[in-house]
């Protein structure tokens, strides 16, 4: 069966076309070109996916054993390279009524490997040492995404987490996305001064794809507007 504009036609109608065109040259080569393509095409294409686990679902897989600090929330992932979960985990240092603060935070790629867990990638952040000091770091999640941003059929996963101060003051922002299991990051700092601002990406952010560079950029924009954030140098 061939596939043709998202049709699929049955060997017998297939001979029938040959035979009609099979003694014309330009169409024969036209017809040999689109089943090239078309199977190309049907061949390459791939679908991704992604879907949150459940707390059932996490403890049935055995996720609370790949990290120390308890799984914030964890996704299925599935493209080219397979099946793999992803965890965001936070150490959760103290937890009150009104808020859970953390210190730590974890975003580990994992993949089931013969009963055992085999590590893709991870994320490793923690509070620095500043002044006004640095109280809570957490994963922004309404930020984060796991899908194909350029159409290649592996997901890009993009990390987005930060850090507020003892002033109830966001002071870090950090967004990190995972392309071909290497990391590019933006990296900010916010600040009322011009000379404690900054905004910086990896030197080699802009070997990234087109496609994800402005996704990254919108994303950019979107963070400046939701949270009424400058993410810009001095």
């Amino acid at each position: 069966m061939i596939f043709k504009k998202y049709k699929f036609y049955s060997t017998k109608k297939l001979l029938n076309i040959f035979d009609s065109i099979k003694m014309q040259p330009l169409l024969m080569k036209n017809f040999i070109l689109l089943l090239l393509i078309s199977f190309s095409t049907f061949s390459f294409s791939q679908k991704t996916e992604s879907y949150k686990l459940t707390k059932q679902e996490i403890t049935e897989r055995e996720l609370d054993q790949v990290s120390d600090f308890p799984i914030y929330k964890a996704f299925e992932c599935s493209d080219k390279g397979g099946v793999y979960e992803l965890l965001l985990c936070e150490n959760q240092k103290k937890i009150s009524k009104k808020d859970t603060l953390n210190t730590k935070i974890q975003a580990i790629c994992t993949m089931n490997d013969h009963g055992g867990f085999l590590e893709k990638w991870r994320i490793n952040d923690l509070l620095e040492d500043t002044e006004p000091k640095e109280t809570n770091i957490w994963f922004w999640t309404k930020y984060c995404s796991i899908k194909d941003l350029d159409g290649d059929g592996h997901i890009d996963p993009v990390i987005v987490y930060g850090t507020r101060n003892e002033n109830d003051e966001i002071r870090r922002i950090k967004i990190i996305t995972v392309y071909k299991n290497k990391k590019y990051a933006i990296r900010a700092v916010e600040c009322d001064l011009d000379d404690c601002r900054s905004f910086k990406k990896d030197k080699e952010w802009n070997t990234l794809p087109q496609k994800v560079k402005t996704y990254l950029d919108n994303l950019v924009i979107k963070l400046r507007k939701e949270q009424d954030l400058l993410l810009k140098n001095g």
